[in-house]
Formats: structure tokens, sequence, C-alpha cells
């Protein structure tokens, strides 16, 4: 489900009471641990945190007009979910976070290539999400995405 709200503040505004909450506090824990230089902005009608063409001038190859990319936040029917593309692109990242899950929640881990599925929302890793966060800074995810791209 995408939105289309054009802040994220609008965005939270439009969720469920229950949604609201578990948003505004996946929103919190990333806007903590992110690492400076990326940027939050209203992306693909989720909350997004991209490489601003500021940082990264290229912009993203489907179409560079956007900027690069990196984690998105949604409230979809079932679920929330999270988008993160270093999780996708490094598999020791992939690695350390399916290790890490069992330590924070107790049920299955439900994901994606990219997209950490959350069902439950007594049972979100709020603690595992921002060191998540911090795992890779904006040089560090263009770097991965130059190697992973043909421009």
């Amino acid at each position: 489900m995408t939105s289309d709200a054009k802040t994220p503040e609008a965005y939270i505004a439009a969720l469920p009471e229950d949604r609201k909450q578990v948003i505004s506090k996946l929103r919190e824990i990333i806007l903590e641990n992110i690492p400076k230089g990326f940027q939050e902005q209203m992306s693909y009608g989720m909350l997004g945190y991209v490489v601003p063409h500021s940082l990264y001038p290229k912009g993203y190859h489907c179409n560079t007009k956007l900027p690069l990319p990196f984690i998105n936040l949604a409230s979809q029917k079932n679920f929330i979910a999270l988008y993160h593309s270093g999780i996708y692109a490094q598999k020791e990242l992939f690695d350390w976070f399916v290790a890490e899950y069992p330590k924070y929640v107790k049920t299955k881990l439900d994901m994606g290539k990219s997209c950490i599925r959350f069902k439950n929302m007594k049972t979100i890793p709020y603690e595992l999400i921002g060191a998540l966060c911090t795992k890779m800074t904006p040089d560090q995810w263009i770097e991965i995405y130059e190697n992973a791209i043909d421009r």
C-alpha cells in the first residue's frame, strides 16, 4: 500500500492508531541511528531514507532524477515493512541480521531479499533495527551500489 502523502508527518497522520504508534517509533529509531548524510523523504509512497543528490549526483540508476534509495518504511495491509537495501546488497550484513534476530524475537523471522516484515506489532525488535541502521554509511552504500550496477 502506497500513500499520496507529501511528508512523513502526513503519512503517519493518515495511519490507523495502532500503526501510527509503531511507524512513529520505527521512524524515531531510524532517525536516531542512521548515519549522517542520509536524508528522510517520501519515497515510492513510503517513508524513505536516501542518499541525496548533494552526496551522490548520479542518483538512482533506474531514474537518475531520484536520489539513491537506502531504507524504506511502510504500513502494508497485513504487516509493517522495513526495506533495507544494504541487507540485500551485502551478504555479511544479511547474515549478521539473521543471526541477531532470534536474540530479540522468539518468532520466526519473516524476510524477503530486502524486506523485513513485522506482522505482530508487539514483537518488533526496535533495538535491533536501531543497530541495523548504524551498520552502513552513505559512502559505504554508494560504494556497494556502484560495484553492483553497470552504468
